[in-house]
């Protein structure tokens, strides 16, 4: 199963007032392993930032001015989220504005059935607990150390690894290294493929008790 781990960062916090996408980043995964595959892009939004979010990603009107505009990157981008499902955090957020930029322009808008949102997958698992991206790295012990300002490629990376934890599975990476461990070991000592778990058999007076135990059962339920 294919799925795209999708993060935006914007001019401001709402469409309403007329704020725009300014960074896109998309992961691929495939039955929840990272593809390699990956779509990353800044924007000019044709519009000033806002202080606030100058302070959240640290991009400058100046900067994004040489970027590309969203229309210009539509077709590359739909191509690459496709039919797939997308997991974002906090999705009305990241879906508002990714739909405003596809009304600007004429296209069809994403529908909210794509989503798996994992804001609402950690207010079930955490109920009362802070719940945003810093919070859950550190209740899944991920290092986030390399998110100094916010990146929506860098997001979309540890929202990967949140997801996986969120859905109560492990890292996939941790399962290749312990197979691999297995098979060292095995080529350097052939006791290692010996089963290791002691195996503990029943004295004979406990088969005495389990053996009188389903006479009474029997006798109950069938005479």
């Amino acid at each position: 199963m294919l799925e795209i781990v999708l993060d935006t960062e914007t001019t401001g916090l709402s469409v309403k007032d007329g704020h725009r996408i300014v960074e896109i980043g998309c992961l691929e995964l495939e039955d929840q392993i990272p593809t390699k595959r990956f779509f990353h892009c800044l924007l000019n939004p044709e519009r000033k930032i806002s202080e606030d979010a100058f302070k959240i990603h640290g991009y400058s009107d100046e900067f994004l001015s040489k970027k590309k505009k969203f229309s210009e990157i539509a077709n590359d981008f739909l191509e690459f989220i496709n039919d797939k499902k997308l997991i974002i955090h906090n999705a009305d957020f990241d879906l508002s504005h990714l739909n405003n930029e596809l009304t600007i322009i004429g296209r069809d808008i994403i529908k909210k059935n794509r989503i798996i949102d994992t804001l609402e997958l950690a207010r079930e698992k955490f109920p009362g607990s802070a719940i945003n991206l810093d919070s859950l790295c550190k209740k899944f012990r991920i290092d986030y150390s390399k998110r100094q300002k916010h990146n929506a490629l860098i997001d979309c990376e540890l929202l990967s690894k949140v997801y996986i934890n969120l859905t109560d599975q492990k890292e996939p990476t941790l399962d290749f290294s312990i197979q691999n461990d297995v098979e060292f070991f095995k080529k350097k000592d052939a006791k290692f493929t010996k089963y290791s778990k002691k195996i503990i058999y029943p004295t004979s007076e406990e088969k005495q008790l389990h053996d009188k135990f389903l006479k009474n059962e029997l006798k109950k339920n069938f005479f």
